[in-house]
């Protein structure tokens, strides 16, 4: 155990302690119980002497430490420290040598992976000034320290905490069991502190607005040396220097003394705007690179902040301007150039590299720029004055930047998917919660109202490029749909499917429904006036898509030998463009033009269908029509049969055709079967003689019971059903007087029948001539006065008898002879 007057001697315990806290220690242990527990005491002599001297002088170099700290001097910056030719203090071997056991340390100053050391800082590389200005290293008896940075206190802090440690481990101080323990506690309570409190201790330092200028040297350093630290980024130091060396111009050129000769201060002033344009180049690149690099530059920003403060005081002075001048613009440049490189390090691959290159593109831009502005505001926004407006200098930057890239990216765009992922990306994604609007960037982003600065018109062009790729996209779909269904049904006949409602079904009318559909639900994400500008697109392309396909049928399927499979494919697609039309029917509001003529279209393309179809069947059934009302029908049902046969077979496909249409044409049907069979009667080809017109009339009413069945459900000519029977009864009636009373129901279902349809029915008939023919025929007339229809050929919906043509056979030649040429003058 040491006594009180050993302890004396080797200093009072608060000197120890002060020697402490300048350590950042929190409670390091006494020289006196590093000496108990080495079971020595220090004996009286020059050692003890020499041992105290070295405490002193370290504790008097500790002070000298904090009167240069910005904790001293209330100031963000260390003040500049002359030489010691300069008049400044030399520093003692004795703590030199102390000095010297401490790890080296590296000015913060310096970008991450720079070899260069503090040519001032460094403890074991000081500068000293030679001769001619030049610089030598490792000389520690004439050093002047100089102090780089400006330094917060928790970097000093921190400083101060390894040097503590690293003064314990050279005096080998070893505290006994009790005092471990109590310093493992404390220090464990120091090393709970997290990474997040601490980042987050350091963000709530705010860089004030006003500064405190270090002392600037009355004797700059040369020119070169100022060159060196710029380039090493001592820029506190460098910015003095270039200070004092302008002052030192200044007043040269004030006194136009005859030592400084013209040439001389020309010089001068060329070196000074030299310099002064290489640290503005260094401010700019450490800006340009600040958001690129850790967070350890921190301190370097400060210093770039005060740099441009100071200049920005001086351009307002008399002669102020000597560099390159605007310094916060150079800021603001310097700003937008990170952000654009920022842009360019984000992955873009070619078109012919991958499909999705524009997407995937614009997801990685989206991520980084949300991983910049984070960063600006976690780290960069507290490195300047609040008179820098960080944050909201990087936003404008990022929007100019990003609209620039932008426009460079839609002149490599050619395919609607990515014309969708740049509108989309534009106009949904960039001011959303995944990149501008995050709630990491609240409430900053609040505070700004500015967003993309976007060519005047660039989305205009770029919708308008939008709308018209997707109609281009529509031909080549339509084309390819042509393509499809001609190697698949046309080429190979393949017979068409049905679908669950047993209709026969095409696919065309729903690949051409999606394709429209897709375009529309994809442009609404983007724009609902985009959306209708899109479907009008595509419904313009297909307004000529129907004769497109028509063309196509035909030139297709004019091989098609087998009538029952060419009718399948008619029905088919009057089927599919009927149900295209459908829904296409739901952007009549949105696109009214479009959609009337794209059914005008559509419904010229399906009653072409209708009518081939029809055409068709006649052409298959006129043979058989032409036989009907002869001796051979009378004699056969060879010709009905056949008749018959194919329009079942015609009706019981056309069940498989899609209303409205299926009605039409088998109304249609219905109407050419009835007329052409009572056409025959018009043609005088046969006349019943010898009481055969009874079996005619049996026969007539059997057909045309087998044929009303038959339309019975199809057919809205209902009104079509009661001609046979009319007709059966005039042929088959025996008493020629009583065929009189049939022809009242027959002129009033029938009002357009006349005297050379009755004449021709009576013809067949047998009753060829003679008065009571001429009876029948007055009575016709008299019906049809009666019910005010003489002249014309009644009600146009039901005309049947005026579109028969009559063959005139002049057999009566007494037909056209009043009948009261026939009475007697008795009567």
């Amino acid at each position: 155990m040491a006594s009180g007057d050993q302890m004396a001697e080797i200093g009072e315990p608060g000197d120890m302690e002060e020697v402490n806290e300048a350590q950042g220690l929190e409670d390091g242990p006494s020289l006196k119980s590093t000496m108990e527990r080495n079971g020595k005491t220090q004996p009286d002599g020059p050692v003890k002497e020499k041992k105290l001297g070295m405490i002193k002088q370290f504790r008097e170099s500790m002070k000298r430490v904090g009167e240069r700290s910005p904790l001293a001097s209330n100031s963000k910056g260390s003040k500049d420290r002359p030489y010691s030719d300069q008049g400044g203090d030399s520093i003692d071997p004795e703590v030199t040598s102390l000095t010297h056991q401490l790890p080296p340390t590296h000015s913060p100053s310096l970008s991450a992976g720079s070899p260069v050391g503090s040519p001032l800082k460094s403890p074991v590389g000081f500068f000293q000034i030679k001769e001619g200005g030049e610089i030598a290293e490792d000389s520690p008896s004439s050093q002047k320290k100089h102090s780089r940075t400006h330094s917060d206190p928790s970097t000093i802090g921190d400083s101060l905490l390894k040097k503590g440690a690293s003064i314990r481990r050279s005096f080998r101080l070893a505290g006994n069991k009790k005092d471990r323990t109590v310093k493992q506690e404390q220090l464990q309570s120091v090393t709970e502190i997290t990474v997040e409190e601490k980042r987050a201790g350091e963000e709530s330092v705010e860089i004030k607005e006003s500064y405190i200028l270090p002392e600037i040297p009355l004797t700059p350093l040369s020119v070169m040396q100022i060159n060196e630290l710029i380039k090493t980024e001592v820029l506190e130091e460098a910015h003095l220097n270039l200070l004092s060396l302008r002052q030192e111009f200044q007043r040269e050129r004030d006194e136009c003394t005859e030592e400084a000769s013209p040439m001389e201060l020309a010089k001068k002033e060329k070196d000074l705007s030299i310099l002064y344009r290489a640290m503005q180049e260094k401010v700019k690149e450490i800006v340009r690179n600040s958001n690129s690099l850790p967070s350890l530059n921190k301190e370097l920003l400060m210093h770039v902040a005060r740099v441009i403060q100071e200049e920005e005081k001086r351009e307002a002075e008399p002669g102020g301007v000597v560099g390159p001048g605007d310094w916060r613009g150079a800021w603001r440049e310097a700003v937008s150039e990170g952000v654009e490189a920022t842009l360019k390090r984000v992955p873009l691959d070619r078109p012919e590299q991958n499909a999705s290159w524009l997407a995937i593109h614009l997801g990685l831009l989206g991520k980084a720029i949300l991983k910049d502005l984070e960063k600006v505001k976690r780290e960069l926004q507290g490195s300047y004055p609040p008179s820098f407006n960080v944050f909201s200098t990087y936003m404008r930057c990022y929007h100019g930047a990003v609209s620039q890239h932008l426009n460079t990216l839609q002149q490599q765009v050619t395919d609607l998917k990515d014309y969708y992922a740049l509108l989309d990306w534009i106009i949904n994604r960039y001011e959303s919660e995944n990149i501008m609007s995050s709630p990491s960037l609240r409430p900053e982003m609040e505070a700004e109202k500015t967003g993309l600065s976007l060519e005047e018109g660039f989305l205009d062009q770029l919708k308008g490029k939008y709308c018209m790729r997707a109609k281009e996209d529509m031909r080549a779909s339509l084309d390819k749909i042509l393509e499809l269904e001609n190697e698949d049904i046309w080429i190979k006949k393949q017979a068409p499917e049905t679908d669950d409602e047993h209709f026969l079904n095409s696919d065309i009318h729903m690949d051409i429904w999606t394709n429209v559909k897709s375009n529309a639900v994809n442009s609404k994400r983007i724009d609902v006036n985009l959306e209708m500008r899109v479907v009008c697109s595509c419904l313009e392309e297909l307004q000529q898509f129907p004769k497109r396909f028509e063309t196509k049928l035909r030139y297709c399927c004019n091989s098609v030998e087998n009538p029952s499979l060419w009718a399948d494919y008619q029905i088919t697609y009057i089927n599919s463009f009927t149900a295209l039309m459908e829904h296409m029917e739901g952007y009549r509001e949105s696109c009214p033009t479009q959609v009337d003529h794209l059914s005008r279209e559509v419904d010229g393309l399906v009653h072409r269908l209708v009518q081939s179809l029809e055409d068709q069947f006649k052409n298959d059934v006129r043979p058989y029509l032409r036989r009907m009302m002869t001796r051979k029908w009378l004699s056969t049902d060879e010709d009905f049969q056949q008749l018959y046969r194919r329009t079942e077979k015609l009706t019981h496909r056309c069940s498989q055709m899609r209303p409205p249409y299926v009605q039409t044409f088998l109304s249609c049907l219905h109407y050419y079967v009835v007329k052409e069979y009572v056409s025959q009667l018009m043609k005088n080809n046969y006349s019943c003689k010898n009481r055969k017109h009874d079996k005619a009339a049996t026969k007539m009413r059997a057909q045309w019971d087998k044929l009303k069945d038959l339309f019975e459900e199809m057919t809205t000519h209902d009104w079509l059903h009661p001609v046979g029977d009319h007709l059966s009864n005039i042929i088959g009636e025996t008493n020629k007087r009583d065929i009189k009373k049939h022809l009242k129901l027959l002129v009033a279902d029938y009002p357009d029948i006349s005297k050379k349809h009755l004449s021709a029915v009576l013809y067949f008939r047998g009753l060829m001539r003679g008065r009571e023919r001429q009876v029948i025929l007055q009575r016709l007339t008299e019906l049809k006065r009666e019910l005010g229809t003489a002249g014309n050929i009644g009600d146009n919906r039901r005309a049947l008898f005026s579109d028969m043509q009559v063959t005139v056979t002049n057999t009566d030649c007494l037909a056209d002879i009043p009948l009261f040429c026939f009475l007697l003058p008795d009567s």
